[in-house]
This record gives structure tokens, sequence and C-alpha cells, in this order.
């Protein structure tokens, strides 16, 4: 399938996670099947200053495609500003968050916030779309709350505004992780537009994206924890029964990340990864604390190659 001029290798994409989605784990995701990859969402003001922070979140790995930069802003001109002065050149489509629930974001009218505000959110997808040839995407929640929930207006107006297409979360902004999406009104928005819309929630297993797709009208799912700790789910998705080497899996996320990072850095931004990886082997517990304390790459090899030895 595509998104306007961009050819996705499944319906399988990865949905973007504030403080997970590192170019590492995308690149591992990417390298498993995945139909399309999306960074962390980035913030264009953060860009337009040259922010070292917001800069250090648009490393890719070639390999990583296709690929989407997700952004974050209030301010149609600055998005215009960015993409015109090329920081997202290597980038194959470019996603807006309108659907971040966090408070310090909301706040700041944007994520969440502009489900309230559908005349700035369109205006922010028309500043991109008149700056760029590239698809320009929006994910968003199908509400603010239950008693507003907008999911199906809000993606006509990213239609009507130049939006190649959609990705839903069926949560509301103040549900935040909790409860269970609603595919019914995921469902909903899939037969309201004529372009893709892609659905988020809930899905870990091969049935569950393809029951996804076959009774709601999606062209695909975006998963997102369902891939933490399992960046090769998208191959399962497509019946690939590959024989998965977990630590050696681990390991090349931290050489990836080590081309980028200075090694303590990635020390600790592997630890939010590690708990996932080892979730399931016996003495998980005791080895997350041990690997959550350790300063030492090799000891934490070492521990990742006793706790999978312990397992088999």
């Amino acid at each position: 399938m595509k998104i306007k001029n961009i050819e996705l290798k499944s319906p399988y994409i990865l949905a973007p996670m504030a403080g997970f989605s590192d170019v590492g784990f995308r690149a591992l995701c990417s390298q498993f099947d995945c139909g399309l990859t999306t960074t962390e969402m980035v913030s264009a003001k953060g860009l337009f200053y040259g922010g070292e922070g917001s800069v250090a979140l648009l490393a890719h790995e070639k390999t990583e495609s296709p690929r989407a930069v997700q952004l974050f802003s209030n301010e149609p001109d600055v998005v215009e500003k960015v993409i015109c002065d090329g920081f997202l050149d290597d980038f194959d489509i470019i996603d807006f968050n309108m659907g971040c629930p966090m408070p310090k974001i909301v706040k700041e009218g944007m994520g969440s916030a502009l489900l309230k505000d559908p005349i700035l959110a369109s205006k922010i997808i028309k500043a991109a779309v008149k700056s760029t040839k590239k698809p320009v995407t929006v994910k968003f929640r199908i509400g603010y709350d239950l008693n507003h929930v907008v999911a199906t207006d809000f993606a006509k107006m990213c239609e009507d505004s130049g939006a190649s297409a959609v990705c839903v979360h069926g949560r509301t902004k103040t549900q935040l992780y909790t409860g269970n999406a609603n595919w019914d009104i995921i469902g909903d928005v899939a037969n309201a537009v004529k372009i893709p819309v892609f659905g988020n929630g809930d899905i870990t297993t091969k049935q569950q994206a393809e029951k996804a797709i076959k009774d709601f009208g999606v062209k695909g799912v975006a998963v997102a924890r369902g891939a933490l700790g399992k960046p090769w789910i998208f191959s399962e998705f497509l019946g690939k029964n590959e024989n998965i080497n977990i630590p050696e899996v681990i390991f090349e996320h931290f050489r990836i990340l080590e081309k980028y990072f200075p090694e303590k850095l990635v020390i600790l931004h592997m630890r939010k990864h590690l708990g996932s990886y080892i979730k399931d082997v016996k003495g998980a517990k005791i080895f997350r604390h041990k690997i959550v304390t350790s300063q030492d790459k090799n000891e934490i090899f070492d521990l990742i190659l006793q706790a999978f030895e312990k397992n088999t």
C-alpha cells in the first residue's frame, strides 16, 4: 500500500513512542519488516532554534526505510520554516502529533489540545503541505474526553487540509493509556474519509492486527507498546517464523545507538528497553534490578547472556 507516493513495506507500522522510538529500535523494527517507522515526537520550535535535543531525535539509519518524522507544534509559521530549511529532508513522510496527552504538551496548546482547536490544527497541516511534496500525515486520539469524541470530524478536517493519511489512537486524551481502545470509532473514521486510515490501540498479535483491518476497514495498524522488547513482531504479523536470537537483537540495539550517542547515555537509554526485552525470562525481576544498577556495558551484556541461558 501507499501513502501518497510512498510505498510501505507492509500495513503494519510502528507508532511513535516518546522515550522509546529511538534510532536503534526503529532500525530493528524496519529490519523485521515494519511497514513504516516514525521518530519520537520532535519539537518544531526546538528544530527552529537548533536545539541539540531536538536535532538528536532526527538520527536515523539509512536502512530504516521508509521512515517518517513526527513533529509537534502550535505555530504554522515555525512548521513552514523548519520544513523549508531542510531539517526533514532525509525523511519520506512528515507526521504531526495531535494526540499526545501529556500535561506539559497539552498546556502549551499542542498534542491533544489541538482536538479542541481544529482551525489551528488545519493551519498547521496546510503550512506543511504547501512547504513540501512529501506526504503529510496526522496522528490523533478519538477525542479530548468521552463527552467530546471528535475523531470523524477531525479526520475530515485533516483530509480537507491536505493530509495524505491519518492514524487514530482509539482512546481519548483523558483516558491516557487506560481502558480499551475503541475500535468502533476508528472504524467510523475509516468509513468517513478517502485517505488511508491506520488504527492504533491494543494490537499485540497477528490475529488482532488482521481482525482490525478486516472488521474496521483500516488500511493498516500502528503498533506501539506491543513492539517494546519485540521489534520482530512485524515479521510475526506477516507470518514469518524467524529464529530470533534475543541477546543478539539487544546487542545490535546497543551498537546502533553507540553510533550516535556516548556510552553512558546509551546505557541510560537502554535500561528502558531492557525491562521489556527480558520480561519473560526466569528471574526477570532480579536481572532487571542488576541491569538498571550497572554502569558497565560489558557487565550488562554478561547479565543479558546469563538471563537467557537460564531460560534455555
